[in-house]
């Protein structure tokens, strides 16, 4: 294929999502990684597109605000069961603790029941801490790193990035899936973010309707054996609830809203 053919479907591809990664380049125009990000460089320079970490956003459509579409997207599904999840995740919570949250739609729905309490909060979702800082009291405290607008988070590629300083008693992270397999995540970049935070923290606690109970995803971010608590909905899976009982892990339900 030829470069400026090339380009110009790329362009296409980013103007019609808004956002495209460079896996999703690479596949859809059967081209090298190297390939697609020495284009996104010559494109972004004309001003074609925007070159952000990852990939390329639609210069046609730049965004206002620091909300992701993929966070967006997330953000409205389930939203009145993903909620009754993330308040029963905050009532584990007391005054003075402190405790990492990690990105994603349901972590980021703890935000409201958290307005009220007293607690050092280390989060490498920007659009969390923004909310925070403008809603409540807590301390804040964001990792370094580049922001990847993708999933709305910050994110190290270096092994020092001021979280190996923070202690917390409990970490909340949502997941695309868990099962016999273990937790799962999307991206081998958010599981390098995420291990990180791990080893800070004294309880791993799992957000994860009753949809992702028994999914896939393309990469396991850790096994059952590491998880403490999974709170999900009244549809999950009887067999699995048990399952994961039976792996020693304290599961809460909390009534499904939806339909």
């Amino acid at each position: 294929m030829l470069e400026k053919h090339r380009q110009q479907l790329i362009k296409e591809i980013v103007d019609q999502n808004n956002f495209a990664s460079v896996k999703v380049l690479t596949d859809k125009l059967n081209s090298s990684e190297a390939t697609i990000r020495r284009d996104l460089t010559k494109m972004s320079k004309r001003g074609e597109i925007v070159k952000i970490r990852g990939g390329a956003e639609s210069s046609q459509n730049q965004r206002k605000n620091i909300h992701s579409s993929a966070f967006n997207v997330d953000k409205t599904k389930r939203t009145d069961t993903k909620r009754l999840i993330a308040k029963k995740a905050v009532e584990l919570c007391s005054d003075n603790d402190s405790i990492i949250i990690n990105g994603g739609s349901s972590t980021y729905m703890m935000g409201e029941f958290l307005q009220d309490k007293n607690l050092n909060i280390l989060t490498n979702s920007f659009v969390l801490a923004n909310y925070l800082s403008d809603n409540s009291d807590n301390l804040i405290s964001l990792p370094g790193g580049e922001i990847y607008r993708e999933q709305g988070i910050i994110l190290s590629s270096y092994e020092k990035d001021n979280t190996e300083h923070y202690r917390s008693s409990m970490m909340f992270m949502g997941t695309p899936g868990i099962g016999k397999f273990g937790v799962m995540e999307s991206d081998p970049l958010l599981i390098l973010s995420e291990q990180k935070l791990k080893k800070q923290t004294d309880k791993l606690i799992v957000l994860a309707d009753s949809t992702k109970l028994g999914k896939r995803s393309n990469f396991v971010f850790c096994s059952l054996e590491e998880v403490d608590v999974l709170i999900t909905d009244s549809k999950a899976d009887p067999d699995l609830i048990k399952y994961f009982k039976e792996q020693g892990i304290e599961v809460i339900v909390v009534e499904s809203l939806d339909d």
